[in-house]
């Protein structure tokens, strides 16, 4: 109930937009909670049943072929833009024609993948990753069913972006709420598997990909009319979305770079076993990047609607306070956890691999840096202008994976994977300020003033008290429940009096007394 309090802010203007964010960040953060809580669970018993070796062979084989995402990435963006830049100009018969071409775009696109993927796939697990004696064969099944995996998602793109254009909230939460069940269900599966346990684990894992496809299509086709699917390839469509998509494609590699091909680098020079901490790392890192991805989810189509309407002084507003409160709600959630990942992971896991604690607190400080931006890139993909934005970004967020490369090579430790992310991260958060000026004419002054002022007013205070606690106690089980508690009490509380305006502060407050008002009735 008080994150129902924290996004009323957004209702400043009483108007049917604000509330339709405020009411979809309501129903997405009940979907996190429940996924969240799911997930953790999942992740626990994953790395039981599997062991070390076997979630370190998954997790480096899968982001291998996540790296064709480069591609789907960029025509993804593509697509969820022009759907929700069209429905933002009144939609029509141009609507139906996009859709159908996007996935056609994504039929040829899944084809074009699969080619590439087995020429590439087996030849490159067998000579150039780190894979533990008599895991070849699991690992080319894995590989498999990682592609027939993607392919299902990249299908599924125009459909998800169908539904978070008409901000059907409700649908992702149901949805998503269902393939997490599916998942906890495959892993309490695993010991019971008459097979080959990676293999058992990949192939039901498809499977529920699957099934969350169909139901998707399903329920598009019967909620917007311009979902329904025919032959149709416009070529002016199809070079616009190709236009965008290939300057998004520039810039989606560093992306897949700093991900996964530092994943590779990893396994290249310490071996699956760093995999594993890695894997464990990224999944604490996902399930905290819900509490802000459901926000800039809810928020993101109203930015590209401002836009398209030419109402820049809302779209200013919105990527203002959608920066500012989701690092508030990354914060929030993410100091007790880098305060106490040492204790959480000794309570969550069963074998927790060397490294993890370090990779878990450092992940965590960069979705912080990187949290701030999400608005911001939203605004400047609105503007379907990407030359200059592609360029100037991912010339600054491709050195991470070289640097990592040269340090590794000069024996740094794992650790200065991250440490490097973290500097690239504010070097491209400082280079998005200054485009977002030009693009979408959002002045730097502004950005700094109601944006990054709060965000270290609020950071400087709020970790004094818990990080001097954590300091001073002796480790244990009481100490985490102690830093936690003070942590979430000592941010919240900078985040009111130092992070928010006078306005929003009221908003707030008024909202958590009707909230206790409705709670004691």
């Amino acid at each position: 109930m008080r994150l129902t309090a924290v996004f009323d802010c957004l209702k400043m203007e009483i108007s049917e937009s604000n509330k339709r964010i405020a009411k979809n960040t309501l129903i997405l953060y009940v979907r996190m909670f429940l996924m969240m809580l799911v997930g953790l669970y999942t992740s626990r018993v994953n790395l039981a049943a599997l062991g070390v070796d076997n979630f370190g062979v998954y997790n480096v084989v899968g982001g291998f072929v996540a790296m064709f995402s480069i591609i789907s990435t960029s025509l993804s963006g593509a697509i969820s833009r022009f759907i929700t830049y069209e429905l933002g100009r009144g939609g029509g018969d141009k609507l139906k024609t996009m859709f159908s071409t996007s996935v056609n775009i994504m039929a040829g696109l899944s084809l074009l993948i699969v080619i590439i993927a087995e020429l590439l796939g087996p030849w490159f697990i067998d000579t150039q990753l780190d894979i533990p004696a008599g895991r070849e064969i699991a690992a080319q099944w894995v590989f498999q069913f990682s592609i027939l995996n993607f392919v299902v998602g990249l299908i599924s793109v125009p459909y998800n972006a169908a539904i978070v254009a008409h901000e059907r909230m409700s649908a992702f939460a149901y949805i998503s709420i269902f393939e997490a069940l599916g998942k906890l269900a495959v892993a309490l599966l695993i010991p019971y598997s008459p097979i080959d346990k990676l293999i058992f684990y990949a192939g039901l894992l498809c499977s529920i990909s699957l099934i969350i496809r169909f139901i998707y299509g399903y329920y598009c086709k019967r909620h917007f009319a311009e979902c329904t699917y025919t032959f149709t390839f416009d070529k002016s469509i199809f070079k616009q979305m190709g236009g965008f998509a290939g300057w998004n494609f520039f810039n989606s590699t560093a992306y897949i770079f700093n991900n996964q091909g530092v994943n590779m680098l990893l396994n290249m020079f310490f071996g699956v076993a760093v995999n594993a901490a890695r894997g464990i790392a990224v999944s604490v890192d996902n399930i905290v990047n819900q509490f802000v991805g459901n926000f800039t989810i809810a928020i993101n189509p109203q930015i590209t609607k401002s836009y398209a309407s030419g109402d820049l002084a809302h779209m200013h507003k919105l990527v203002c306070r959608g920066a500012k409160f989701s690092y508030f709600c990354m914060f929030l959630l993410a100091l007790p956890i880098i305060l106490g990942a040492e204790q959480i992971l000794d309570l969550w896991l069963v074998d927790v691999p060397k490294y993890t604690v370090q990779f878990v607190q450092l992940i965590l400080i960069v979705s912080l840096c990187d949290c701030i931006g999400r608005t911001g890139y939203t605004a400047c993909m609105a503007t379907g202008r990407l030359k200059k934005y592609s360029l100037v970004i991912t010339s600054v967020a491709i050195l991470e994976f070289p640097l990592v490369w040269i340090a590794f090579s000069l024996g740094a430790t794992p650790l200065y994977a991250y440490y490097i992310y973290v500097f690239v991260k504010i070097a491209a958060l400082i280079a998005r300020m200054f485009l977002m000026e030009e693009m979408v004419h959002l002045k730097v002054k502004m950005y700094a003033t109601h944006v990054f002022l709060p965000i270290i007013l609020t950071t400087s205070v709020g970790m004094v008290v818990p990080v001097t606690l954590n300091l001073i106690m002796e480790p244990g089980l009481l100490r985490l429940l102690v830093v936690s508690i003070v942590s979430v009490l000592s941010v919240g509380v900078s985040t009111l009096y130092l992070g928010m305006t006078e306005g929003e502060r009221q908003v707030i407050l008024n909202s958590v007394r009707t909230v206790i008002g409705k709670f004691i009735k």
